[in-house]
Formats: C-alpha cells, structure tokens, sequence
C-alpha cells in the first residue's frame, strides 16, 4: 500500500497484528504456519460509511454476509436504530454493541446527528465503540434550531469526527461552505462528476458510494475519477445502504474495487480507496488499511487484483472466512430487544386510502395528482405533481401510457386526524394484491403499494397487528412475510432466514405481476423513507 508495489514475501502475525514483514526464518520460529499459496495479500477492505441499522440484518448476521466479501471494518451509522428506540435509545444501543469484539469484523460507529434527541447523542459519544458525530445533515435537512448547532458542538468537544450528508446537488455554493467551517469532516451526498469536483475543492473526505439509487450512479461517479485523474487519496469507498441479498450477489467493497478497475483506475489506487485512504481518513492508518507492522493483521487473499476474489479472509490474524463463506458465526443473542407490537391504525378505512386529485382540468379530462418514483430518492424528482387522465370521476392511475400502481403514506400513531398522503408510484408494478412496509424513524410510517383500497387498508392492518416489516397480500390472505421485531427495523433471524423472508416476498410479489431487479423490493420500498422525511411528507 505505501510504496504501491507488488513483492514476494511472508508475514509474521503475533497478538492479532503485523510484527514482521519478511521475518528471518532462521531466527523465527512460528507456532503456527498458513502457505499463501502465492496468492496476493491486500489489507482487510473498509467500507467508510454504512447504515448498518437500516439493512435489516442484526450485526451478527449482517457479518455473515460482508467478512466473505472480505470486509473487516466498517464505520456505521446508527442514527435509524436509535431513533426507532424512541425513549430506550440509550440502552437499547449499548445492548446492540454489547460484545462487538466477537464480531468477526471490526465496527466503529457515530452518534446520530439527525432523527434523536441531543441527550441521545450526547450519551452515545461516550460510548464504546462511537468515536464521533454522525451524518450531520446539510440545510435542506437541517432547521437551524439549537439543537443542529448542539450536535455540531458536541461532536467537535469530544474530539470525534463530524460525519456530513452535504448536498451538493441541492445548496448554492454559498451555504456549501457551511459544514466544513464547523468542522464536517467527509462527504458521501455525491451523485456525478460535478458534485465530486465541489466536494473536493471544499477539502472534504469524498465517499464514493455505489449502494443506492441507479445501479448507472457509481459508475458514473467512477467514469468521472478516470477521466479527471483527480488524486485517489482523495476518496474512500462506501455502501451508503445496502441490502445483505445485494452483497452475496454482487459484493461488497470488493465489487466496486473491481469495477474501478475494469472501468480503468490503476488497481493499486482502487484497492487503496477501499483500504488503507479510508483508515487515513479517520486517522486510523496507523491501526489497519495496510500491511505494515504494528497493524491488525486483517488480511485478504486475493488471486487477482484487478478483479478482486477474497480466497481466504483473516481479522486479527484468525482466518474467518474461506472461499466466500464465513467459518464461525458470531454467537450473539439480540432476541432481548425484540419487541411487542404496539397497534396504532384503529379507525383508519379504505376511503381514506382512494386517490383523489388536488386539481381537475376545465374540461375534466385530466387530474392532477402525486407522483412517487422510488430511484428519485434523495431528489426532487422523487415527488412530483402530474396531470393523468380522469373518468367517471376517478382518477386513471397511467402516466402517458404507463400503468401504475397507488400509494398510501400512513401515519401509524395518530393525536387527532391521521396523515394520509395518497399518490401514484413507480418502483413497484403488481396486477392484484397489496405490499407494505413500515419504518419507525424518525416517525412511525407506514407505506402501502396497490390498486384497491380494500387490499391496502387490509394489508396495512396485518402488518400494523406485528412489530414492523414488510407484508405481501391478496385477497386478504398473507402470501410472504419480513418480520422486523428489533425496534421495527432489524429482524431477529440469521442471514439464512432474512434472505428467504426477503426473497419469499420478491417471488410472491413476481406472481402477482411485478418483475424486481436490483435490490430486494422490501430494501427499496424501505428507502422511500429517508426521502418522504426529507420532502415534508410526514409530520
């Protein structure tokens, strides 16, 4: 990684780290020797920002899917998972990172900046292992109250990194000089070739992302590193969000060093975005992201570097992983922060489910209504108003041709009146029956996709009797089911199970006439809620 240069040689492990690179065999007498095989050693791969809250898998499973990948550490949000805890924020953390060391990867994680309360985050920077302020959200998340400014301050007191959701692709340039003056430290808001020039001009950390919107985004974003050569020790590699099902299919960190390549990075450069420039920027290289003696042995054998292949995966010097399958699970038990369901859809009816519009044309021919698109996340063109035709009084659910199916944001816990937005959605096309999904944070939602407002009132009412989750229907019978009982965000399950849960409804879903590519829908159905908080869609 130092001297970017390939060498034959061998590497003494002693205490869980690298004491000697090329040891005198003749002096070193090994307990313990593992033939390499003349497979190439790169450092154990980073992802430098992750919501591992909101990929629904508990941390022991969420391992089970990303150290076969050969990533051993991640830096991670918890913003989701403390906000869906409401007043057990506190506690209900430290049991989530109660004997993080057993994990066979290593987790440093960030109290929220946004979606909790300032005594929540104030409690969690003392925490181990927190080691800063999370994803301190730009202006158009931001109200600018005193409570913003607190969390800015209560990151910087404790002498913690400031994680940032700048916005470049929505501030002037004016306000883009906001965060970083306050002591923003990185940046993961960026989209294109535009936003990655600004983000590095302004002296911030870039994450290059690749686990949401457009599967075409990361390439676009790697298209641009090519073309304008900009430094590669300017960027680190990140998921964002990403589901378990998206990494056992495609990668993880490895995916996109590969893909960096093969799109024409030197693949020394790329392997170091996704190593030892992510440790760098949390000040960390001195603990891992290379292989040098006095960092963590954590180490994977690769037998190409241009199209990385994670052979055998070592944290600490234990090998955890072989040939993309993990040897050990981690024996954690979460089931303690399961919860009961707490009901809160009493009184709601179907007709408070139909499509009405918010203007009719002179003639009566059209209706405006809204539109939702669920890969306009994160962007205005993620809610929008259109005219479609109207008959007989109702509303006809096609744009310019294109059927589409209806849907209902609904407030689960209502004080008076209940918040209904009802509009059109593209990302989810069924003939019959109804999906749901709910998420907790920062507000108890549901979300129902459909073309009845019988089958959605009926499906949400399922799904509002359990924790939290996603529910497939038809007819008003359960086809498929993701139980989501940790706080309505994480399932109690292994990764075996939460793979069939989320593919079990992937297929009942196909049956009733919807074709899915790309993440599980329940993942991208889930995502429509960090944007429905973003627009005012909630209250």
């Amino acid at each position: 990684m130092h001297s970017e240069t390939v060498f034959q040689g061998s590497i003494l492990v002693h205490g869980g780290r690298i004491i000697a690179l090329d040891p005198d065999e003749s002096v070193v007498r090994p307990q313990e020797v593992f033939d390499g095989q003349g497979l190439y050693a790169i450092p154990g791969l980073i992802d430098a920002h992750l919501h591992f809250d909101a990929q629904l898998a508990h941390p022991a499973a969420f391992g089970e899917a990303i150290v076969p990948s050969g990533t051993t550490t991640i830096f991670a949000e918890t913003l989701d998972f403390a906000s869906a805890a409401g007043d057990e924020a506190v506690e209900a953390v430290r049991a989530l990172f109660r004997d993080h060391e057993k994990l066979p990867y290593r987790i440093y994680a960030f109290a929220p900046g946004k979606k909790t309360s300032v005594e929540v985050t104030e409690a969690m920077l003392k925490m181990d292992p927190v080691i800063g302020l999370g994803e301190l959200a730009h202006l158009s998340y931001m109200t600018g109250n005193d409570d913003d400014f607190r969390r800015a301050a209560l990151g910087r007191a404790n002498g913690g990194w400031v994680n940032s959701h700048w916005g470049v692709t929505a501030l002037p340039d004016m306000l883009l000089n906001y965060l970083p003056a306050i002591g923003a430290h990185n940046n993961h808001d960026v989209w294109n070739e535009d936003d990655i020039e600004k983000s590095v001009r302004y002296g911030l950390r870039t994450q290059i992302k690749f686990g949401v919107g457009s599967p075409e985004v990361i390439r676009t974003m790697l298209r641009a590193l090519v073309k304008r050569r900009w430094p590669a020790e300017n960027f680190q590699l990140c998921a964002d969000n990403i589901s378990v099902d998206r990494v056992l299919t495609k990668g993880h960190i490895d995916w996109v060093i590969s893909l960096a390549v093969e799109m024409g990075m030197n693949p020394i450069h790329a392997i170091k975005m996704g190593t030892l420039y992510a440790a760098r920027s949390f000040g960390m290289d001195n603990e891992f992201g290379s292989l040098a003696p006095g960092r963590f042995a954590d180490i994977v054998l690769t037998d190409s570097l241009s199209r990385i292949n994670p052979l055998y995966v070592f944290k600490g010097g234990e090998l955890v992983a072989r040939d993309r399958r993990l040897l050990k699970a981690a024996e954690l038990d979460y089931s303690g922060m399961v919860q009961e369901p707490r009901p809160g859809l009493a009184g709601l009816s179907p007709g408070q489910l139909d499509l009405t519009p918010t203007e009719v044309s002179a003639d009566g021919s059209r209706a405006k209504v809204l539109l939702f698109d669920v890969y306009g996340r994160g962007h205005l063109k993620f809610a929008q108003e259109v005219w479609v035709p109207f008959r007989d009084g109702a509303v006809v659910p096609e744009l310019d041709g294109e059927p589409l199916n209806r849907i209902s944001v609904v407030q689960r816990y209502a004080d008076g009146e209940r918040h209904v937005v009802n509009g059109l959605f593209r990302g989810v096309s069924i003939s019959r029956g109804a999906v749901s999904t709910f998420w907790p944070a920062p507000r108890a939602y549901f979300v129902a996709v459909g073309s009845d407002s019988t089958e959605m009132h009926d499906n949400l009412t399922g799904l509002d009797a359990r924790v939290g989750g996603c529910l497939v229907t038809e007819g008003g019978q359960v086809k498929a089911e993701l139980a989501l009982d940790i706080y309505g965000v994480m399932a109690d399950m292994n990764l075996s199970e939460l793979l069939a849960a989320t593919r079990s409804i992937d297929a009942e879903l196909e049956k009733l006439g919807h074709h899915n590519e790309g993440e599980p829908v329940v993942n991208k159905l889930l995502t429509l809620f960090i944007s429905l908080d973003r627009f005012g869609f909630m209250i």
